[in-house]
């Protein structure tokens, strides 16, 4: 049976992964599964992860010495993108209104604009040229649904896959995919598959302004923060439609596609997206009236809205008046803007006909905002999550 590696497999996403490759019965034993981890050999996530009975082995991104040694004998890696976030502030984006980041430019990992160092990419990069030298046969790499656009033609990918983005946490990843591109039209006989997943359902908080249901938006007459009898209003720099998609469901969708090996795989050499299908799709403002509804804002007649207010305002918000690093709102405010332009309004039916395969459908974002507003599914750990470069 061919051995499965997988970058951050005690993350969310790689957690997902690991767990539905187990529980779906895809890999023939446990220790056909690579769990590669930077936690410390002794550490309660080590454990976690060697009682599964999975293989566990030491890698870090910084370490590409050690990376090519915990992929020796794997066919298949999933690198699950870093989540060191901070490597990209500060840095321009590639786009330009027609094209995103070159091969060369992601080969090179050089940051441009205001800021000179490398980006997340180089960490990609280093796991991509570990996997090459260690043997890897295929390497699957979990990107972000964002830059979804009708009018691309499929190119051989999945329908809408464009190729530039406005929100900067889609540089590094747009980066990573010409990289990968790259390696492979260089014949160095590994396979490529993209996986644009969808747009975390339980990372709502985040969207919604870092919502914080004990510390709410709002004091009675819709300004500052702390209790009150007035509306919460959230100010963002922009809206427009997300299709939501639950952790588990992107685990087992990318646990199907890891799983499918085969010679002829449907995935091998294409871009896809794994996300809900637009008649589900929710904007930021319609997830604070489902927040609202599960009593969220302190609940009551208290409302939770969405109030647009531009770029500038929300960056000016964010950093004066709740103390966030400016560095990570700046980078995180051109989220809004792919928002606007429908970039997340994703429509592919991949993740629908995977889930089908074991008898699964998506879990409405209903569902997940209700369980964590009212305390169930992990709702403090989630708003945590949500605290980018905090």
């Amino acid at each position: 049976m061919p051995k499965i590696a997988i970058i951050g497999a005690s993350g969310k996403l790689g957690g997902a992964t690991l767990s539905a490759l187990l529980a779906h019965g895809l890999v023939a034993a446990p220790r056909d599964v690579v769990a590669l981890t930077s936690s410390a050999a002794g550490s309660p996530t080590r454990g976690r992860l060697a009682a599964t009975g999975v293989s566990v082995r030491p890698a870090r991104f910084e370490d590409p010495a050690g990376l090519e040694a915990a992929l020796r004998g794997v066919d298949t890696l999933f690198l699950v993108s870093t989540p060191d976030i901070a490597l990209d502030f500060g840095l321009a984006l590639d786009f330009d209104g027609t094209t995103a980041a070159t091969a060369a430019a992601a080969a090179g990992g050089e940051g441009s604009g205001n800021g000179n160092h490398p980006g997340r990419e180089s960490h990609h990069k280093n796991a991509v040229d570990a996997a090459v030298r260690a043997g890897v046969r295929r390497i699957v790499y979990s990107s972000l649904a964002f830059a979804f656009d009708p009018t691309a033609g499929a190119d051989g990918n999945g329908v809408g896959v464009g190729d530039a983005s406005r929100a900067g946490v889609m540089r590094a990843h747009l980066r990573t995919e010409a990289y990968l591109r790259a390696v492979a039209a260089a014949d160095h006989g590994v396979k490529v598959v993209v996986l644009r997943e969808g747009l975390y359902a339980e990372s709502w908080p985040l969207y919604l302004g870092y919502f914080d249901n004990d510390a709410v938006v709002g004091d009675g007459d819709g300004e500052g923060e702390g209790e009150g009898e007035g509306d919460v209003v959230v100010p963002l720099a922009g809206d427009g439609k997300i299709c939501w998609t639950a952790i588990r469901d992107l685990g087992v969708a990318s646990a199907l596609v890891l799983a499918d090996a085969d010679a002829e795989s449907e995935f091998d050499g294409r871009i896809v997206y794994l996300a809900t299908r637009p008649a589900t799709a929710k904007t930021v403002a319609e997830i604070a009236r489902l927040v609202a509804a599960a009593g969220g804002g302190g609940g009551g007649a208290r409302d939770v809205r969405v109030e647009v207010v531009g770029r500038r305002e929300h960056e000016r918000y964010y950093v004066a008046e709740r103390g966030l690093p400016r560095p990570a709102v700046e980078w995180w405010a051109g989220t809004y803007e792919a928002l606007e332009a429908g970039e997340c309004l994703v429509d592919d039916p991949t993740l629908e006909t995977l889930l089908g395969r074991v008898g699964l459908t998506p879990i409405p974002v209903e569902e997940t905002v209700a369980a964590m507003v009212k305390g169930r599914g992990g709702w403090k750990s989630r708003q945590k999550e949500a605290r980018i470069g905090g």
